[in-house]
């Protein structure tokens, strides 16, 4: 192996210095640079002596009178807005026949906007919490989150992620919630690809912009009031609701832990009062759009729901289209403007 831990490397691509933190496998390593840590391939980087060497030999420095100055280039912020990705990076091994298998994924956070967010993270494994995590994503950063063996993405993981913004804004909503689920046809897919790319990931993008609160329409209470009607605090009421949610999940197993011994119907039931609890929520909290996720299977679910959104009169539209977090297993429904 050409690299140890503990090696200075140069980024050829960045011209940065690191060091070498982990040998992942004979063609990657795990560095770090400026405190960032994230794999890169052996033919990226280099042993930086020879930028060293030719630094201190420089060039005589030419006088340079006071107008031979150029101005300086003012460089642009990053635009807020290209979003938050998961992360995949495979980490590979040898199996008896000497070919490259994947033993495992390496999983990053990548924060592409200026803005710090706290999150809530959870990996559901078959229908069960296999790992949680709550920290902070500073701006422009990467957050390491933990390993996950090959073998245990085999049964459609789902990411499960909720985004606040760190200093909270009264014009944005208070949080944002979203989910990845992944086949393993897809895994394969994605593998063969950056292999092919040569490329050391391949990411989902989690959140693009976050959300911007819908304003309130202020009525004149006054004059209601005067009219002869009752007039209530709204706000106040509003204050002791339960939180909406952006993304609902009615998966039998999401909303009881009894359900083993229900019937269909009954299964049915609950999933369609849980549906009309979250959507009278975004109604009440005149949130844009919501997702409801009620998977494949015969499409009964989906069918019911569809029937009932038709009937909703605050529905603008609504769409059963592929998605790479849900399949066709999810619904997205958008609200009229009042």
């Amino acid at each position: 192996m050409k690299y140890q831990p503990g090696d200075k490397i140069l980024v050829l691509l960045t011209d940065e210095v690191g060091v070498v933190q982990e040998i992942i496998n004979e063609k990657m390593v795990l560095v770090e640079v400026k405190g960032v840590k994230f794999p890169i391939y052996t033919d990226q980087i280099d042993f930086p002596y020879f930028k060293m060497f030719s630094e201190k030999f420089k060039s005589e420095k030419k006088e340079i009178f006071i107008n031979q100055i150029q101005k300086e280039k003012i460089i642009p912020k990053t635009k807020e807005g290209n979003g938050i990705l998961l992360s995949f990076f495979p980490i590979f091994d040898k199996d008896i026949f000497d070919d490259d298998i994947v033993d495992k994924f390496k999983l990053y956070l990548v924060n592409q906007n200026e803005t710090a967010y706290t999150f809530t993270y959870n990996l559901i494994i078959a229908g069960g919490s296999h790992f949680e995590l709550k920290n902070i994503i500073d701006p422009l950063s990467n957050f390491y989150l933990h390993d996950v063996k090959f073998e245990d993405l085999s049964d459609s993981p789902r990411f499960k992620f909720e985004f606040a913004l760190k200093v909270p804004n009264k014009k944005k909503v208070p949080f944002y919630e979203t989910s990845l689920k992944i086949k393993a046809k897809q895994l394969f897919k994605k593998i063969e690809e950056i292999q092919l790319k040569n490329e050391p990931e391949f990411s989902y993008l989690l959140l693009n912009n976050y959300p911007e609160r819908v304003e309130e329409e202020k009525v004149d209470l006054n004059r209601l009031g005067n009219a002869g009607y009752i007039v209530y605090d709204a706000a106040k009421i509003r204050q002791n609701m339960e939180p909406a949610r952006s993304v609902v999940d009615l998966h039998i197993e999401k909303l009881t832990d009894s359900w083993k011994h229900l019937s269909n119907f009954e299964i049915l039931s609950l999933q369609l009062k849980a549906f009309e609890k979250y959507y009278e929520l975004a109604v009440a909290h005149h949130q844009s759009s919501l997702t409801i996720i009620h998977g494949v299977g015969i499409g009964k679910l989906r069918d019911e729901i569809h029937y009932l959104l038709k009937l909703k009169s605050e529905v603008k539209s609504f769409v059963n289209q592929y998605s790479h977090m849900y399949g066709y297993g999810a619904t997205e429904i958008y609200f009229k403007h009042k």
